[in-house]
């Protein structure tokens, strides 16, 4: 089996970039399985799918017309980079997630991403169910608040005006959601190093992930 990194928590405790730093470190590919999700979500709601039509949620999973391409992501040849980072489509992808034919259909094209010479894997369930025997399971979390506060910010700088009360509200919701979901729930992997962000920088974050792998032989 080729060497795989998994990095899995809830949204706002800097997965991606940490992700992406590993990514640089390691020289292995990169599988960002939440843009996956916000992508099925994007065609949910650009095609007006009942989430009740069950037989046409699983022929998008499966049919998904995604591409990761030098940092975008592509839809139908479209690119919904910005797109799929929105508050409607998180929530769509937060609801999507916890339908377990979905989460079926989706599987194995996660797994696709593993190839040589290893992968860094970002989700929410990498190192529990996508990748069970990943060489170094790493899972990060942070407060609600804190989480919030980085969303709104990042949102501040896209030029979005928003209410913090009302994110930290949604993001609460959403780690409910995914924590209490019937399949693939939202809990870090009896082996994976855990790091709380919520009083360290991304430097830091990315020295203690660095530290663990390089005990794991990566």
């Amino acid at each position: 089996m080729h060497t795989i990194v998994t990095v899995d928590g809830p949204s706002g405790v800097g997965k991606g970039t940490l992700a992406q730093l590993l990514c640089d470190y390691t020289g292995f590919h990169f599988l960002d399985s939440g843009a996956i999700y916000r992508t099925l979500a994007y065609g949910v709601i650009a095609k007006n799918i009942d989430l009740a039509n069950m037989p046409e949620l699983v022929n998008l999973a499966e049919s998904l017309p995604v591409i990761f391409e030098s940092g975008r992501v592509l839809f139908d040849g479209k690119d919904i980079t910005t797109a799929i980072r929105n508050e409607e489509v998180a929530a769509m992808a937060s609801k999507v997630a916890a339908i377990p034919e979905v989460r079926a259909a989706l599987l194995q094209r996660q797994k696709d991403f593993a190839q040589a010479p290893g992968l860094v894997a970002d989700g929410r369930d990498m190192g529990t169910i996508v990748f069970p025997k990943a060489h170094a399971k790493l899972f990060l979390k942070a407060s609600a608040e804190v989480r919030a506060e980085r969303r709104v910010n990042q949102l501040k700088n896209q030029g979005v005006t928003v209410n913090i009360a009302q994110i930290t509200r949604d993001i609460m919701e959403r780690d409910e959601r995914d924590q209490n979901r019937s399949v693939s729930p939202l809990v870090p992997a009896q082996d994976a190093f855990i790091i709380d962000t919520s009083d360290l920088n991304i430097d830091q974050v990315f020295e203690k992930a660095k530290e663990f792998l390089q005990k794991r032989g990566i």
